[in-house]
């Protein structure tokens, strides 16, 4: 179980509601008839029931709690601007919404340091910000730890150039291509790579269906194939319920594969069974949180190493 980890971090929102800054590219974000009080509320009960969910199943849980200024509606998403690494190490990211650049917050560190976790910066690449080169962190790469290699579908988000830099100072071997989805009859480009695939230690779940270029879709398959990984092929309409946005984690009895109940009844009994083959299922109901943030469990887990 290369690459597992049984340690996320997450952060609880205090003010959660639909980025508009964000919603100009993620097109998964929708609206809702329901006042921003009772949004928020249902965010907050839908993010504490997933805590403990990943908690009584073995999950090690670092909790940070937002605060009210700066105002950080998408703060429930740390991955996009943080990953860890072996040896304490920490990478920070380049973010695409001006609002969110506001979550890489020093009192993250502080919640960090007092869980006993150590951060050792050893890059940061939000300078690029000033170029409007973005790079949202494992939203925009899917790493496939044990192999090194990383996935990368190109979009405003994921900027070709900024894989590359990554790859090289990480020694993972790049698999670039691009995704898509049907936005009002019109092939559009998928915010983050990780809404459409996710990589276990012996599995791909992955839309290849949504790469519309041939041999790029062929790549991306023949290298997970050669990766040894067993392809669980999803639907965009299961994309679309956000079957795409899971995680592998590990608990003391194995393997644990974490997603919302929306994903794992987007489903198919084929396709469960197959899951079930590599790991035990996990899934909680956080339908308000995807409706609005456009993200799913997966972005909601920073996974610590």
């Amino acid at each position: 179980m290369i690459g597992l980890t049984s340690h996320v971090l997450m952060v609880r929102p205090i003010l959660f509601e639909k980025n508009k800054q964000t919603a100009v590219n993620n097109y998964y974000q929708m609206d809702s008839i329901l006042n921003s009080k009772t949004i928020n509320e249902l965010a907050i009960k839908e993010f504490d029931q997933l805590v403990e969910n990943l908690t009584n199943i073995g999950i090690k849980v670092t909790l940070h709690q937002d605060t009210k200024s700066p105002r950080t509606p998408d703060s429930i998403f740390p991955n996009n601007w943080i990953s860890f690494h072996k040896k304490n190490s920490v990478i920070i990211y380049p973010m695409f919404a001006k609002n969110r650049r506001y979550e890489r917050s020093k009192d993250v560190f502080k919640t960090l340091k007092k869980a006993g976790v150590k951060s050792n910066i050893i890059f940061d690449l939000t300078n690029f910000e000033n170029e409007n080169k973005f790079l949202e962190g494992t939203g925009s790469m899917i790493l496939d730890r044990a192999n090194k290699k990383l996935y990368a579908s190109l979009s405003e988000r994921t900027e070709k150039s900024l894989v590359l830099n990554f790859s090289n100072k990480m020694n993972y071997k790049p698999i670039i291509f691009s995704s898509f989805q049907t936005v009002s009859k019109q092939r559009l480009r998928i915010y983050h790579t990780n809404v459409m695939m996710s990589i276990g230690d012996k599995f791909a779940a992955i839309c290849l269906e949504s790469i519309d270029d041939r041999s790029e879709r062929e790549n991306v398959k023949n290298e997970l194939i050669d990766s040894g990984k067993e392809l669980i092929l999803l639907s965009e309409k299961q994309v679309e319920n956000f079957a795409g946005n899971m995680l592998l984690l590990k608990n003391s009895n194995g393997p644990l594969l974490v997603m919302s109940t929306s994903a794992y009844k987007s489903l198919t009994i084929k396709q469960k069974n197959k899951f079930n083959n590599h790991a035990e299922i996990l899934h909680s109901d956080i339908r308000t949180i995807e409706m609005l943030g456009g993200g799913s469990v997966r972005c909601m887990l920073a996974e610590i190493f």
